[in-house]
């Protein structure tokens, strides 16, 4: 009956996020495929036009190879608009942030109102670049090996993984979920936080398609995975559903 219970109240969470998103973010698709961004950018060398509008920490930590750090938070528009101007209008541009959406949809959006031909934006942003195991110019380590990290998930308990980026406003709201959820959890859940952008290697591994990832193992094995902002009560159910499994 309790796990009748967990289940209804997943149900409702989903049914309640999903109502609740659907309102606030209209649903916003690539307009072009991960491959058919990479291709393009592929013609477009050696000179193509990327602008990375992320913060310049962020930058000179990742970004792609030929990419110009534009930084669309900052306050001064006057030097993003000269970086804009220095760019042929009738050539493509290829702008990324850390996700899909966000900076890099901002930048899009700007670059498509100056009327320039072709824009496009990278889907999965930088995060699923790393993951995909594209090349970046780093001024970071590889970090954990997969073969640390299986170490890292060698456990009699539960393993939640949170793979993330301290830059990633979605992230931050996990965070605290995530937090409360080793508290409460502690006798029965070992949480685990991957800083993706330190560990670019092992976003390979584990095939990161954004930030944040959640991955629940049990045994070693993947049994639940989702990316986003993931409720409490969802990841909760999900918990206590492989527990009683056991």
């Amino acid at each position: 009956m309790k796990k009748l219970k967990t289940k209804f109240a997943i149900i409702a969470s989903l049914a309640f996020v999903s109502t609740i998103w659907a309102q606030n973010n209209p649903a916003k698709k690539p307009e072009i495929s991960f491959e058919a961004f990479e291709t393009k950018l592929k013609q477009a060398s050696p000179n193509a036009q990327i602008l990375d509008p992320r913060t310049p920490e962020e930058y000179n930590q990742n970004h792609l190879k030929g990419a110009i750090n534009t930084n669309v938070a900052d306050s001064n528009k006057i030097e993003l608009q000269k970086v804009i101007d220095k760019l042929d209008k009738q050539k493509p541009v290829f702008v990324y942030g850390i996700n899909y959406g966000g900076r890099g949809s901002q930048l899009a959006k700007k670059l498509k109102e100056q009327h320039f031909s072709e824009v496009y934006e990278l889907p999965g942003g930088i995060s699923k670049w790393i993951g995909a195991g594209r090349p970046v110019e780093s001024t970071t380590a590889e970090g954990l090996t997969l073969a640390e990290y299986k170490k890292l998930l060698a456990s009699d308990k539960l393993v939640l993984v949170d793979v993330y980026s301290k830059y990633c406003g979605t992230c931050k709201k996990l965070l605290p979920i995530v937090d409360s959820v080793a508290n409460e959890e502690s006798s029965t859940v070992k949480v685990i936080k991957i800083e993706l952008f330190d560990n670019k290697q092992l976003g390979k591994e584990l095939n990161i398609e954004s930030v944040p990832t959640l991955i629940l193992y049990k045994d070693d094995k993947v049994v639940w995975q989702k990316r986003g902002l993931t409720p409490k009560t969802i990841l909760e159910g999900y918990i206590h559903d492989e527990i009683a499994r056991k």
